[in-house]
Parts: structure tokens; C-alpha cells; sequence
């Protein structure tokens, strides 16, 4: 319980993005064509219309392997009192975020890109959370 307390911030910040790209992640796998199809479109009139396909399994397996890094993190915060897996998945979060961020920029959706900086602040302050404590 000890380990717990003293790892709570940053296990509330795994908690969020465990929930966050978990069910992201299972979204892609359960529905590929339909996301699939919407991001053909979303990206059609950009220079990576022709590789959507590509990116999106790139994205999913980021999400997927952030998810897992979560579920260690959490794990390994509280039993052993390390912060390996915990802070390998808040930058991993960041950076599938700032991949995320980059196509809604190139696709000039900017409402979209607005929606990820609140994500991608979340995960930012938990990566420093996990390297300061």
C-alpha cells in the first residue's frame, strides 16, 4: 500500500492513458474498415493519402504497446517500486501523441489537433511525475 501512496499521481496518469489507448487501439482492431475509410478521407488531400493504410497499423501498435507499458507500469510501481515500465509508457504516450498531432496538423484539422494537446498535456505532466519522484 506503501508503494501505492507514494506512486499515486502517476498511477492515476497510467490509469487514463491505459483507458485512453486501450480503447483506442481496440476501436482500430475491431473496426478497420470503418476507420479506415474515414482517414482515406480525412487525409486525402495530403501527401500521405497513399500510405493511410500503413500509418494507421503504425498507430495502432503504439497504442496497443503503450496500453500493455501501462498495465507493467502500474504493476511494477506498486510491487516492486521501480519506474522502468512506467515512464517507457508516458513517453511512449507522448510520442504516439505527437504522431497523432502531426497528421492532424498536415490534414489542418486544428480542432483535432487542439483535442490531442489536452491528451498529449496529460501525458507530459506524468512523464515528469515518474522521472521526478
Amino acid at each position: 500500500m506503501k508503494n501505492f501512496m507514494t506512486h499515486i499521481v502517476s498511477i492515476t496518469i497510467l490509469l487514463f492513458l491505459l483507458i485512453t489507448f486501450l480503447q483506442s487501439g481496440i476501436d482500430k482492431l475491431v473496426d478497420w474498415k470503418g476507420n479506415l475509410s474515414w482517414l482515406k478521407g480525412h487525409f486525402s488531400a495530403t501527401f500521405m493519402r497513399k500510405i493511410v493504410p500503413f500509418l494507421l497499423a503504425v498507430v495502432l501498435i503504439f497504442e496497443l504497446m503503450t496500453a500493455l507499458l501501462s498495465i507493467l507500469g502500474i504493476y511494477e510501481l506498486i510491487v516492486d517500486n521501480h519506474i522502468r515500465y512506467a515512464s517507457e509508457a508516458m513517453f511512449s504516450a507522448c510520442f504516439t501523441l505527437i504522431m497523432l498531432l502531426f497528421g492532424q496538423r498536415v490534414a489542418k484539422d486544428y480542432q483535432g489537433a487542439l483535442t490531442i494537446t489536452c491528451y498529449f498535456i496529460v501525458a507530459i505532466f506524468g512523464l515528469y511525475t515518474i522521472m521526478n519522484v
